[in-house]
């Protein structure tokens, strides 16, 4: 099973940006495909945006031209790139390998009005 471990949520201003990483400790992480999700208070978890091993991205209508999900082979990290953050995008978001059951722990993102 691979491990993950995401960093970079915190609390941030409506408008406002943040990077989130996610560190992964597979031999070969580039045949990975893999995926952001979030899950808000009371909500079930939903996915964000995810990335194919040739580096294919798919996004949730609501992140569109707003989030962009990047990876880093050499590192094995994958990114999200989140901008003009809204509080609805408040929430713990967590990186997963697609397909598998590897989860991180989840990062925290705050965004207040």
């Amino acid at each position: 099973q691979v491990q993950l471990v995401e960093s970079g949520g915190g609390l941030v201003q409506a408008g406002g940006s943040l990077r989130l990483s996610c560190a992964a400790s597979a031999i070969i992480f580039s045949i990975l495909d893999m995926g952001w999700y979030r899950q808000a208070p009371a909500k079930q978890r939903e996915l964000v945006a995810d990335i194919t091993s040739r580096g294919s991205t798919n996004y949730a209508d609501s992140v569109k031209g707003r989030f962009t999900i990047s990876r880093d082979n050499a590192k094995k990290t994958v990114y999200l790139q989140m901008s003009s953050l809204k509080p609805e995008d408040t929430g713990v978001y967590y990186c997963t390998v697609k397909g598998s059951r590897s989860w991180g722990q989840g990062t925290q993102v705050t965004v207040s009005s």
